[in-house]
């Protein structure tokens, strides 16, 4: 395992021993009432194959495992000490490995991991969440699990605690590791899978009607106006009239989505009074900066989103109201927005399928294609892409829409929110490989990293614009705000309230300018002008002897060089 150093920090080492059992259960400790430890190990077709631990080039599971019998409750399982002063603050730490119910097990169940720093006694130790996963009897599922301390543990003694599952319910456990994730390392993994996935080998031929002697030698400037990737903000009556938010939104987005303004619950508050006027103010700014929006959202499945007077209402008359929403809205709005997020949440919530049955998440979709046909229809939730939620899995969320798609849903789009604490590339990227899978555009939806220290905030976003802007489904960023005093969650700002840009801000803007080809030098002689260059619009500006010449082309997707025949 070939580790990095930097401030002390020791990268990908593990801080676990006898992770794979060689010592036997060296260093593991049954965990409350937790009667018995023992290793095995799995019969070699059962254990995985696949997986995104790639601390080291050549790991595979081992097939060891520990088996914790006689739990009494759900607090019991296992643990094994850190070493005293392993755990550093401001490092982002992954814990990864294999989960598995043995006997007792009538149905999945969650198993955590956690992090417990200090004592036994719960007034005297700090409890940091690890990871957590939905395992089976008889299948292995792998954690995915993240964490970072904001400060130097106050208490010396840590430990990594595995419980979970109900009481009677035994728990196996194979090659549990906790290591210090190196960001600059992925980084440097994805700048080459970016250039691979965003940019493309450009030749501009300036050699036509025998124009070659004519140009040879002459000075070339290319310039890229946009880029084919797009990145947007959600926006609110509010925040549009602020000069400084205006500024930023129009300079560095693309896009825009409404904050709550298009939602049932702001659209028809009351009964039967519609109110569109501020949607409609909202397109009208973005009308002015051309600037396209997200349709968000037609509903909303979790619960307590649902207004009052919806829920009051019998399946006959919510019937007809979810009828009506769906021609209101759209009927105004044909062609205006180019997305719509039909029902949002539905990993997370299933009030209109508890209501009115299995087909009506399907009966949205459809719908919505009929009366809206030009847009595409997209699920959105959150947590998909974190690894830490084990109702929010990519495998779940990929189950959902297999389900939609089964039932003649149209979907046409994944939305993953984005709503990050301590995101981990590895684990984003997981997520992105197996939604791609069902052929379907990737969109980040409601992007916000919320963190204190600015200056980790700003790796936070890099790690998930990295990950996002290096994979060939994901088709654009949706920041959930980015002003201070002007988001639902706090700390996650791009720029201050004062209108000054921090790090975060800094940080976004030099990627944008990253992700921006452009290039100046001389005709050759053959009359052609070479570079490579990210996908989007351009403009090339060249002087020859008899005057300038400013022509624009664009640079689509393509793993053959783009030769375009440039007319002088």
């Amino acid at each position: 395992m070939a580790c990095s150093c930097a401030n002390g920090v020791v990268f990908d080492a593990n801080l676990l021993r006898n992770s794979a059992l060689e010592e036997g259960l060296a260093g593991w400790a049954a965990l409350g009432a937790c009667t018995e430890l023992s290793a095995h190990e799995e019969e070699p077709a059962n254990v995985p194959t696949e997986t995104i631990n790639d601390v080291a080039d050549d790991y595979r599971p081992s097939g060891r495992y520990i088996l914790a019998k006689g739990r009494a409750c759900e607090e019991d399982g296992l643990r094994q000490a850190i070493p005293g002063g392993a755990l550093k603050p401001r490092v982002t730490y992954r814990v990864a490995g294999w989960i598995s119910l043995g006997e007792g097990a009538e149905a999945e169940a969650v198993v955590r991991v956690n992090i417990r720093l200090g004592g036994d006694a719960e007034e005297e130790c700090l409890v940091v969440e690890g990871g957590a996963v939905c395992a089976e009897k008889g299948k292995w599922t792998e954690i995915k699990g993240v964490f970072r301390l904001k400060a130097s543990p106050a208490l010396s003694a840590a430990a990594v605690h595995v419980q979970g599952a109900p009481a009677g319910v035994d728990v196996r456990v194979m090659d549990l590791q906790v290591f210090a994730t190196d960001r600059k390392a992925r980084f440097k993994k994805l700048k080459k899978k970016t250039d691979k996935v965003r940019r493309r080998d450009v030749v501009l031929k300036f050699a036509g009607a025998g124009a070659s002697s004519a140009v040879s030698g002459a000075s070339i400037r290319v310039m890229q106006m946009d880029t084919s990737f797009a990145f947007g903000a959600c926006i609110n009556p509010a925040v549009i009239q602020d000069p400084c938010f205006v500024d930023f939104f129009t300079k560095h987005f693309d896009w825009a989505v409404f904050e709550n303004e298009l939602k049932w619950y702001h659209t028809e508050a009351v009964q039967g009074q519609l109110t569109y006027g501020d949607a409609d103010a909202l397109l009208d700014f973005c009308d002015r900066y051309g600037k396209p929006v997200r349709g968000h959202c037609v509903f909303w499945a979790v619960d307590n989103m649902v207004q009052k007077w919806v829920k009051a209402l019998d399946n006959d008359q919510l019937t007809a109201a979810v009828q009506g929403r769906l021609a209101s809205l759209l009927t105004r709005y044909a062609g205006r927005f180019p997305h719509y997020d039909v029902n949002n949440e539905m990993l997370h919530g299933s009030f209109f399928q508890d209501r009115l049955g299995d087909d009506v998440n399907a009966f949205m979709f459809k719908e919505t294609a009929r009366i809206d046909p030009g847009a595409a229809l997209f699920v959105n939730d959150y947590n998909v892409e974190g690894g830490m939620d084990p109702n929010a899995t990519p495998e779940k969320y990929i189950a959902q829409i297999n389900a939609l798609q089964e039932k003649g849903a149209p979907v046409g789009g994944i939305g993953l929110q984005g709503h990050v604490t301590n995101p981990a590339g590895e684990i984003i990227c997981d997520a992105l490989d197996k939604l791609a899978t069902t052929d379907l555009p990737i969109w980040l939806t409601e992007l916000d990293a919320c963190e204190t220290d600015v200056d980790l905030r700003a790796d936070d976003y890099e790690v998930v614009l990295r990950e996002a802007y290096a994979h060939p489904a994901v088709e654009g960023v949706v920041f959930w705000g980015f002003m201070q005093g002007h988001m639902w969650r706090q700390d996650a700002c791009l720029v201050n309230s004062d209108g000054t840009i921090n790090d975060a801000g800094e940080r976004f803007i030099n990627l944008r300018r990253e992700w921006t080809s452009h290039a100046r030098g001389k005709i050759d002689s053959d009359g052609n002008f070479k570079f490579r260059g990210y996908h989007g619009s351009y403009i090339v500006q060249l002087a020859t002897a008899t005057g300038k010449m400013h022509k624009t082309f664009s640079v689509e997707k393509g793993d053959m060089p783009l030769v375009l025949d440039m007319d002088v």
